[in-house]
């Protein structure tokens, strides 16, 4: 198993999106990219923690390869978009890709600049190395799924790649 880290906005709806494209194994909704320790969600929804709301994808790379998640990722969301997604706005909904290796850097990097043919405006995702992932408090994890709301600005289901 293999795992990436995505900012998309609002973790809810890219939560549910992710756990629709088969080969992913388990999603976990979360806090990373920022400088408190073991953030709460009222602590990150102050805009002082520098944390992106985010997903930590597990996957089976024999099922799905990193390059069809980030296919999936530029489509899931508006990476033209600075700091917002949606009705969502602030540091925390930012767009960003946390790299865990040299491998996924290059890909995520190949990545934006094959996306960038899709939008007129800049991709402002940012690629950076991941640093501590912060899971979020239980009743954020599966909130689409469990409650059938928080999609925000999501597709319902993943575009066929």
């Amino acid at each position: 198993m293999e795992q990436a880290i995505f900012a998309a906005g609002c973790f809810w709806g890219v939560q549910y999106y992710f756990d629709q494209i088969p080969g992913v194994t388990k999603t976990t909704a979360g806090y990373t990219g920022g400088h408190t320790q073991d953030p709460t969600y009222e602590q990150v929804c102050t805009h002082t923690t520098g944390h992106a709301e985010a997903v930590q994808v597990t996957f089976d790379s024999a099922k799905v390869s990193y390059q069809t998640l980030l296919q999936h990722f530029f489509r899931m969301h508006d990476p033209t978009q600075l700091n917002r997604q949606g009705p969502d706005v602030g540091d925390s909904y930012r767009s960003a890709i946390f790299y865990l290796d040299k491998t996924q850097e290059k890909a995520a990097q190949a990545a934006k600049l094959d996306a960038q043919n899709n939008w007129t405006e800049p991709i402002v995702t940012q690629i950076v190395p991941a640093g501590p992932f912060y899971p979020a408090e239980d009743y954020h994890q599966k909130f689409a799924e469990r409650t059938g709301r928080g999609m925000c600005h999501i597709p319902y289901q993943p575009l066929e790649t």
